[in-house]
């Protein structure tokens, strides 16, 4: 496992590219029934820039996800991805934006019906029909190498453990060489040491990759880890957005009782 100093330098190696956000969410309001979810937030993410979205349960960040990926629609506000509002798109224009878009599942919702290379072919067989049958065997075969899974193959979801489930997940999130990663709860159920490899994953990925990433985690040392900005949400807001350093040094009552756990 790689030291608190390999670490540092894998995450400045990643860097953060230009000022143009790939992903810009602007006063975003998102109801459910009489529940208010998400209450005016505003958040941008820039070319290679990783940011990880903190909270309470039930705060929306799983909810941001959804209206990134344009599986929700907000109330109210704009979600764009380069520039481009996702308000008003056509089914054929959605899906286009949504190749850009990996997404990476809390569960890992890997199919318990196909093999593990079947579930990272999945996309693949939907979307490149351009390719060959070999070249497709090739692309899952190198998206399993790239995440340490290239011996487990012909395993099926239910024969792997929960960490290797969310490599095989982050296999799957790529398989489209997408500019945009979201991760739901990339180290939820998992051990610290299979935590810690996954995190060490996401930034090679980041680090070999350059996407714009927004990881949402309840995990504040994987938080720490891997992203570039951190943004604790508290009532459908961003209470503090900022380094590690920012959120410690904030007078905020909710984010020291955050950091403390308490």
């Amino acid at each position: 496992m790689a030291t608190a100093n390999d670490i540092a330098i894998m995450q400045e190696e990643v860097g953060v590219e230009g000022n143009v956000p790939v992903v810009s969410v602007e006063n975003l309001h998102k109801s459910f029934g009489n529940h208010t979810v998400l209450n005016g937030l505003s958040l941008s993410v820039g070319p290679g820039e990783t940011v990880a979205v903190l909270g309470r349960s039930g705060t929306g960040k799983s909810v941001l996800l959804r209206l990134i990926i344009g599986l929700d629609k907000p109330d109210s506000g704009s979600v764009r991805i380069h520039g481009q509002d996702l308000a008003g798109l056509a089914i054929d224009q959605m899906g286009e934006i949504r190749k850009k878009m990996g997404f990476l599942f809390q569960s890992a919702a890997l199919y318990d019906s196909l093999t593990v290379a079947g579930n990272v072919a999945f996309p693949i067989e939907h979307h490149r029909r351009d390719m060959s049958r070999a070249e497709r065997g090739d692309r899952v075969r190198q998206l399993l190498a790239e995440v340490g899974m290239e011996g487990d193959l012909d395993k099926m979801p239910s024969d792997i453990s929960g960490g290797m489930q969310k490599r095989v997940g982050l296999a799957r999130a790529l398989a489209l060489e997408p500019e945009i990663l979201l991760l739901d709860e990339p180290t939820a159920g998992l051990d610290p040491i299979s935590s810690g490899e996954i995190n060490e994953l996401i930034l090679k990925l980041q680090r070999e990759r350059k996407m714009a990433s927004i990881v949402v985690t309840h995990d504040l040392h994987s938080a720490r880890t891997i992203s570039n900005r951190l943004a604790l949400l508290d009532r459908g807001n961003v209470a503090i957005e900022g380094s590690y350093d920012d959120l410690q040094h904030s007078e905020i009552e909710f984010v020291k009782q955050f950091l403390n756990g308490s």
